[in-house]
């Protein structure tokens, strides 16, 4: 604080001396020299310069201080500039008055500041008192560019003379211990640019007996590239016997503003590069989220249509191609799918980690991009799969059971249409109209055995129309012709049935007239006739194909077939009876010379045929057993398979049940340091991987079982679908983990936390997390915020809640606990200190050029900083200039960028 006031001495010097307070004086401080004309003049070249070195920068300079001032409009304008605040609004006329007023406007804004005023009134301003307008100017000096100066716990003169000292201290030639003589050689002026600015001066080739080379060097320096302007000439510092104290005190302040400002320019320009390399890596990890995001969304869009797919194949072996392809699927395709879901989720954690850190918003994927949203198409996903595979599974079941009805058909139609070749002519003939009596009812009988037969094949074409339903049912590929050929068989069946009603009327009108008849070639016949029909069951039997699943139904087969053959020697007890028949005729006609012309004429069966189509079932009958007995090994292998892959999977899920346990209580209840944990977590995943081969055995075996057309086991509850999920989710599930813990050690070693506030956290959070799940509900947390030593009300805990589960999912994890722990205790960079520091490389505008960016920025974050700066558009807007204050509170999520 400067007074000034009338001195003794006044009528000697010719006008007022100006006083300072004795705080801001040296000891030795001669007042009498305080109006020496050499003092004056330094004193009137140094603050002319001063000031016009801030008038400068609203478009205006000095020439004369005491008359440039006298109407205080320019006094007024130098002390906004110089404080940056608004001064009452000047008055503009001519008048002293007017000039008055302005000078007194000024002079009230001074005494604002908590500067006294002694002895210094409008009137001397305004009268052009030399004297008076310096002391004035020398008190804005002090008050705006020397008193905020503060050195270790020191200020203003005091703080200004120290930073010197501390500046100067290691240059040669150089004591600084005032503001007058320690100045004149120059050197002190050469060693504080030296200091800064090595590159500008080589202090070396300096001599002490040279001051004024020293000094105009320094002053050209300072004004070429320093921005300083020239305010002392170095003839007056070296001409005079102690050059003035308020002259130099000036223009060394102004060397301090320079480089301490340069210094605030270099941290602002840091603590920017800092926040936007925080923002440039974020922005590059949310680019890879969405990219990985959309790929694996775009494979699973193209892959359900493919598993939704339920074109159905003609053949077992297309059927087959499209399992092989479904397990190419599932071995090659799918896995690496399954590894990227994974590490997205995984860099999903990652990134909000990183983002909570830097006092960033939570990060927001584009819609449908969601790790929920990938969730649920996977989900989708797996659910195609498993429709897929049990379609794909039917399939085969039915195209099999249709190949077994086609064949059967086949078989019997065959039979059917073997029997019927020629029944038609032989009912339309009309060979009873020249038969004898005996013929004639032969003939009848013939027929009625014939009825006997039809009767007995009414079964057959029965079965031949209801396996032509069911392939039409089973929607068989084949089944036109099936259709047409069962049609065929019916409409010849109905026309048989036609032909033998209208055959036996005419053999009944003649009965009458033919008496005789050959009883024993009637009962040959009628016995012949239903034995022949059994023969043509057994052997249709005996070579019908069979299809079993399982040991019990073959072993059926077995004990069905035993039992038809426990009724062979009855048959052929049958069978030699009849023939003794047959026997009984050919003796009885040798007998009575009674010559046979042609066979029975009651049936077409003859012995022969009978005896043939014996020998034919006893043939068939151990191909039969052979057959039995294949299928029946052909079981026991598959029974084989069952019991190996149960044996196996009876291991392998409960080993992945115990695991996913064991994870669950070690994520509860871990000890240790951070990183301990992480290398027994990436220990136990090595142990878990270097399980499988034991999947990779399941899976070979499970293939052996599908080839095998194997589809049920009663050895294990099982299946290879629930191994695999159980498998990937033990995967996921210690991947998961492991993320945890490192996203831990990223918040331990950003926020500065201490492994025992770590250990005291998670204790914390095991003793509320009653249910052992890693997560709590939202009173649990209350209770454990209460616990540390929070106090709650509804609307802190609300905002609480807001940060910790900003998805509303009503649930707490540790990871979100110890952010909000950290975020609580530590500092991070706001947008508001951002804002400070582009203000301080804008030099104080409410703007920022691109040039200015260029010069105190990096490059490449120069470059990022123009191209999502908005130009700025207030009203002291100017060309080129960009607007920071939108976009530094941008990067904090407050407004869009």
């Amino acid at each position: 604080m400067v007074d000034y006031h009338a001195s003794n001495n006044q009528a000697s010097s010719g006008g007022p001396s100006v006083y300072m307070d004795p705080r801001e004086q040296e000891n030795d401080w001669d007042r009498d020299l305080l109006l020496d004309p050499a003092w004056e003049k330094q004193q009137r070249k140094t603050f002319t310069a001063w000031c016009n070195s801030h008038l400068r920068k609203a478009g205006t300079q000095i020439e004369n201080i005491e008359e440039d001032f006298r109407d205080g409009l320019k006094l007024m304008l130098l002390l906004e500039v110089i404080s940056g605040e608004r001064l009452p609004k000047p008055e503009r006329g001519k008048m002293r008055v007017h000039k008055i007023n302005n000078v007194n406007k000024a002079l009230d804004y001074i005494a604002g500041k908590g500067v006294k005023l002694v002895s210094i009134g409008a009137e001397e301003i305004v009268d052009g008192n030399a004297k008076m307008t310096l002391g004035m100017i020398w008190t804005i000096i002090l008050r705006f560019a020397i008193q905020d100066i503060s050195v270790e716990e020191t200020s203003a003169k005091e703080g200004l003379l120290l930073w010197c000292q501390r500046k100067t201290a290691p240059y040669k030639n150089v004591n600084v211990q005032n503001f007058h003589i320690s100045w004149k050689d120059g050197l002190a002026f050469n060693a504080l640019i030296h200091r800064h600015r090595p590159e500008l001066i080589d202090y070396d080739k300096l001599r002490k007996d040279d001051p004024l080379t020293n000094l105009n060097n320094a002053f050209e320096v300072a004004e070429k590239y320093l921005d300083i302007p020239k305010m002392m000439d170095a003839e007056d510092i070296v001409g005079t016997l102690r050059p003035d104290e308020k002259a130099i005190m000036t223009y060394v302040s102004c060397f301090y503003h320079a480089f301490s400002g340069a210094q605030k320019a270099e941290t602002a320009a840091n603590r920017i590069c800092k926040v936007l390399a925080v923002n440039q890596e974020n922005e590059h990890l949310m680019e890879d989220y969405e990219k990985l995001a959309s790929d694996l969304l775009e494979w699973i869009r193209r892959t359900i249509p493919w598993l939704e797919n339920r074109a159905p194949e003609k053949t077992m072996a297309e059927m087959q191609q499209k399992l092989e392809d479904f397990r190419d699927y599932r071995r090659v395709h799918k896995p690496p799918k399954v590894q990227e879901k994974c590490q997205l989720e995984i860099n999903f954690n990652t990134l909000q980690t990183k983002l909570r850190l830097s006092n960033r918003p939570a990060f927001m994927p584009s819609e449908g991009r969601m790790v929920s949203d990938i969730n649920g198409s996977w989900h989708n996903l797996e659910g195609a799969e498993k429709g897929y595979e049990e379609w794909m599974l039917n399939e085969i079941r039915r195209l099999e059971r249709l190949d077994h009805l086609a064949e059967k058909f086949r078989q019997k139609a065959t039979i059917h249409e073997s029997w019927t070749d020629g029944k038609e002519a032989m009912l339309t003939q009309k060979d009873y109209e020249t038969a004898s009596l005996s013929e004639v009812k032969a003939l009848l009988r013939k027929h009625e055995a014939f009825e006997s037969d039809l009767a007995a094949h009414q079964d057959r074409v029965e079965q031949i129309a209801a396996i032509a339903q069911e392939l039409n049912e089973l929607d068989y590929y084949d089944s036109p012709s099936v259709n047409a050929r069962c049609q065929k068989i019916c409409e010849q069946w109905d026309a048989l049935g036609s032909l033998t009603q209208s055959r036996r009327e005419s053999l009944e009108r003649t009965e009458k007239q033919l008496e005789s008849i050959d009883e024993l070639y009637l009962e040959y016949a009628k016995r012949a006739a239903p034995f022949n029909n059994w023969m043509e069951g057994a052997m249709e039997d005996l070579q019908d194909m069979f299809i079993v699943h399982n040991i019990e139904e073959i072993q059926g087969l077995i004990t069905a077939h035993e039992q038809f053959k426990s009724t062979l020697p009855e048959a052929n007890k049958e069978r030699e009876a009849i023939q003794a028949i047959q026997a009984e005729v050919q003796k009885i006609a040798q007998y009575n010379g009674i010559k046979l012309s042609g066979g029975n004429p009651y049936t077409t069966i003859t012995p022969k045929s009978i005896d043939n189509k014996w020998d034919k079932v006893e043939q068939l009958v151990p191909q039969r057993d052979r057959a039995l007995q294949e299928e029946l090994a052909k079981q026991q292998s598959n029974d084989h398979l069952r019991r190996k892959f149960a044996t196996q999977a009876n291991i392998v899920g409960p080993w992945i049940q115990t695991k996913m346990e064991e994870i669950g209580r070690i994520s509860i209840e871990m000890n240790g340091t951070l990183e301990d944990q992480l290398v027994n977590l990436r220990e136990y995943e090595q142990s878990i991987i270097e399980y499988k081969p034991n999947i990779d055995q399941l899976e070979g075996d499970h293939q052996l079982i599908q080839e095998a057309l194997i589809f049920d086991n009663k050895y294990t509850a099982y299946t290879m679908e629930h191994l695999r999920v159980g498998w990937e989710q033990l995967l996921t599930t210690i991947a998961r983990t492991i993320n945890e813990i490192e996203n831990q050690i990223l918040t331990r070693d950003a926020k500065g936390i201490s492994q025992e506030q770590l250990h005291e956290y998670r204790t914390s959070f095991n003793h509320f997390d009653k249910k052992r799940t890693g997560q709590m509900d939202m009173d649990n947390y209350r209770a454990l915020l209460v616990a540390t030593g929070n106090s709650l009300g509804d609307a802190e805990f609300a905002r609480i809640m807001g940060i910790v589960d900003p998805n509303n999912s009503g649930v707490v994890t540790f990871q979100a606990f110890i952010d909000f722990m950290s975020r609580e205790t530590t500092d991070t960079d706001t947008a508001d200190q951002v804002i400070a520091s582009f203000k301080i490389l804008a030099a104080d505008k409410n703007f920022i050029t691109a040039e200015e960016l260029r010069r105190e920025l990096p490059p490449d974050q120069a470059e990022y900083c123009i191209a999502r700066m908005a130009p700025y558009s207030g009203p002291d807007a100017k060309p080129g200039a960009l607007d920071y204050m939108s976009f530094s509170t941008a990067l904090y999520g407050e407004s869009d960028l």
